[in-house]
């Protein structure tokens, strides 16, 4: 773990040069865009309402939503506002099922759930999405970033399961940015925004920029302080930075992005 970690941070640009020998990969972004942006937040935190999506609507920026029916059901009708206003809603699990190494986690763990109950509550996630704000999920991101159910010589990758009820679906605390030829749609790198000043995500764009990738940002709180928290002056350089049109940069949800992909590797 500490090695992943080690590596992580050098190849984000802290310190460390990008890899010389990795080629610009061979994907086309549209209209001359060198490479793309997506914002995604998870949880459906109040903060995100209150800070983060006016923020981004100042700048018509379109995020990606992954959320939790409880706590969707806390404002609902601000996040049919954010539908209204081009922002996309995933889905996050019914439970937030993650290892139970975490206490809070103990209730629904991954080791305890199998992919028939999984399948279930993804279901369900999405019915209550449906039934909340009237839209479809088609993005999905994995709690915690985990990917499996069971235990020991029981454990199993639910990655194939994402694979066939979403279009894609998002890690979390990864190590490099998407190669839009070569990325896996079901199990998309995302990379850590939160307590990150501007400067630290700029190497990461200029990172995916050279390679011409797809940098997929995962937040949780937004505010100006605190933990687990995308700072408001990070995300509001990010925007104005990314709508510069001379840094040739495009920045929008998940889904209009992975759809364009899509369609060209096709």
């Amino acid at each position: 773990m500490a090695t992943c970690l080690l590596y992580a941070s050098f190849s984000m640009g802290q310190g460390y040069p990008a890899d010389p020998n990795q080629k610009q990969s061979d994907f086309h972004w549209p209209k001359g865009k060198k490479m793309a942006i997506s914002f995604t937040f998870d949880d459906a935190r109040l903060s995100q309402v209150d800070n983060c999506i006016p923020l981004l609507d100042k700048y018509g920026v379109r995020g990606t939503f992954y959320v939790l029916p409880e706590n969707l059901i806390k404002r609902t009708e601000a996040w049919k506002e954010a539908v209204k206003t081009g922002h996309e809603i995933g889905n996050h699990t019914l439970y937030h099922a993650c290892s139970e190494n975490f206490d809070w986690s103990r209730k629904y763990s991954l080791e305890e759930t199998t992919i028939k109950q999984l399948s279930k509550q993804l279901d369900s996630s999405n019915a209550a999405i449906q039934k909340l704000l009237g839209v479809r999920a088609v993005s999905f991101a994995y709690p915690c970033g985990q990917k499996y159910v069971g235990k020991g010589v029981n454990t199993k990758s639910y990655i194939s399961l994402i694979a066939k009820k979403f279009e894609t679906g998002r890690g979390w605390r990864d190590e490099d940015e998407n190669d839009p030829m070569y990325c896996n749609f079901a199990q998309l790198n995302g990379m850590e925004m939160d307590g990150k000043s501007f400067d630290e995500i700029k190497l990461l764009i200029e990172d995916a920029k050279a390679k011409g990738k797809w940098l997929v940002l995962v937040g949780h709180e937004v505010n100006n302080g605190g933990d687990q928290t995308t700072l408001l002056t990070t995300l509001e350089a990010i925007c104005k930075y990314a709508q510069d049109p001379s840094n040739e940069i495009w920045i929008d949800n998940v889904h209009n992005i992975a759809s364009s992909i899509i369609k060209q590797r096709r």
